[in-house]
């Protein structure tokens, strides 16, 4: 088989087990901006396991994350009127409650902020940053399209979380390489 199908020259994808819709369709961006997001993931899980000390553990969270976001991306693929629906795995409260819990694990040792931080330090937890930045996008796109569409109410949850985490994952990797964090300068008026 090959991988181009040329089904798409004319602007067009189609949802899972449905119809035809603009490559611009806001459900197209939604399920887009995810696949965006665990892409940045794959490279945060490249610079972990590449570097002097790789962590293990972000590695296999990374990797459970990764997953996770595919079902997400299958999930808005699919509208909920679909006959394909229910072969769909769908996030849900268990799944936010999870993350949760691993939004306290990294937590655990990193200092309290008291101020705004610059994202950067090791290129892992660079591209963490960089990958809570489109999580936030990514949710602001499932936002974008609840006003619109009937869509799986947890997937904006869920990405609220996954930003949460991505942010204090980055923290944790900086702080277990020896990395200082750099804290945002308020500029002084004259």
């Amino acid at each position: 088989m090959k991988l181009y199908t040329r089904t798409g020259d004319a602007g067009l994808t189609g949802l899972y087990g449905s119809d035809r819709v603009s490559k611009g369709h806001v459900r197209v961006e939604a399920y887009g901006t995810v696949d965006e997001l665990n892409s940045l993931l794959g490279l945060a899980r490249a610079h972990n396991t590449r570097s002097h000390r790789p962590d293990p553990e972000l590695d296999t969270d990374l990797e459970y994350l990764q997953n996770a976001l595919f079902d997400l991306g299958a999930d808005l693929a699919t509208r909920s009127e679909s006959p394909y629906s229910k072969n769909i795995a769908r996030l849900d409260e268990q799944d936010v409650a999870h993350l949760e819990a691993m939004i306290d694990r990294y937590q655990e040792g990193v200092p309290p902020l008291t101020q705004f931080i610059h994202p950067g330090g090791t290129p892992a937890a660079a591209s963490l940053q960089v990958a809570r930045a489109v999580a936030r996008r990514a949710e602001r796109d499932v936002i974008r399209l609840a006003e619109q569409e009937t869509v799986n109410l947890q997937a904006q949850v869920y990405l609220n979380r996954v930003s949460d985490l991505l942010f204090i994952m980055a923290r944790a990797v900086n702080l277990r390489a020896g990395i200082a964090e750099e804290e945002w300068q308020v500029k002084k008026r004259r």
